[in-house]
């Protein structure tokens, strides 16, 4: 199993449409193109979500698929993560039949959506899947107590033993979904006292999206970066499209003087 992208681009999401952003992508062509020109300036994966014809958010395997296939193709030095985001629309059985259909090489489970519902069985026997097939789980974490609550389903058997995949998503709960540097203090500080330190990323909502996701880096994380998150450069001005978001940011780093590379 690979370890996470150091940098992964988020490009669209399951809510914005071109009326947030007339370049977020939202068919396959365009997904193909943004990751094509993601990599080219620096990113090393893709965090993909497909629409459906009228650009609704969707796990449709069929679609999946093709992209899938696209990318491969297209950017194969790039890392690939499908997501299985619920985004009010699915339950935890049709998350769990899309990575069954599809048996992704890399996927993104909301803890707080993949256990909402009564009894861990079928949770447990998900992750068991998983982990049998080598599909790379990345837990999307919202706070501390989920970090905390990852620890007691690994300690359960419910998620397997080993180095988890996690990614802390800062100010998607918070009035405005304004986050912060300081938002990472305390999801790490939980983190630190899991048996095993994850594989972690952190992805920021809101105009201090790059501020953040430099702390996450001068911690010792990975970012993930994108429309998904936010549309706009640190300066204030909406940004062109995720290729320029991608080397801004990594224009940021090379000032700081942060090497760019995988960090686990």
């Amino acid at each position: 199993m690979k370890p996470l992208p150091a940098l992964m681009v988020a490009p669209n999401g399951a809510t914005k449409t071109k009326a947030d952003h007339p370049a977020l992508p939202v068919t396959i062509p365009e997904i193909v193109a943004c990751a094509e020109a993601c990599a080219r300036a620096g990113a090393d994966g893709i965090h993909a979500h497909v629409r459906d014809a009228e650009g609704r958010h969707v796990l449709d395997a069929g679609l999946y698929a093709e992209l899938l296939a696209e990318l491969s193709a297209r950017v194969p030095q790039m890392q690939v993560q499908i997501t299985t985001e619920a985004a009010g629309r699915y339950r935890p059985a049709e998350q769990r039949a899309l990575v069954a259909t599809l048996r992704p090489a890399s996927v993104s489970v909301a803890l707080r959506e993949i256990t909402a519902e009564s009894g861990l069985g079928p949770t447990r026997r998900f992750f068991a899947f998983c982990a049998e097939a080598g599909i790379a789980v990345q837990h999307i974490l919202y706070d501390a107590a989920e970090v905390a609550r990852l620890g007691a389903l690994q300690a359960e058997g419910v998620i397997p033993e080993g180095r988890p995949q996690v990614l802390h998503v800062l100010g998607r709960y918070v009035t405005g979904q304004r986050a912060a540097p300081e938002n990472l203090a305390a999801p790490l500080a939980a983190q630190a006292r899991l048996p095993v330190a994850p594989d972690w990323a952190a992805c920021a909502f809101g105009p201090a999206e790059s501020a953040c996701l430099l702390a996450a880096r001068r911690a010792g994380g990975k970012v993930r970066i994108g429309f998904e998150n936010n549309l706009f450069r640190p300066g204030g001005e909406m940004a062109a499209d995720n290729a320029a978001q991608v080397a801004d940011f990594l224009r940021l780093v090379a000032a700081a003087a942060g090497p760019v590379g995988p960090t686990a």
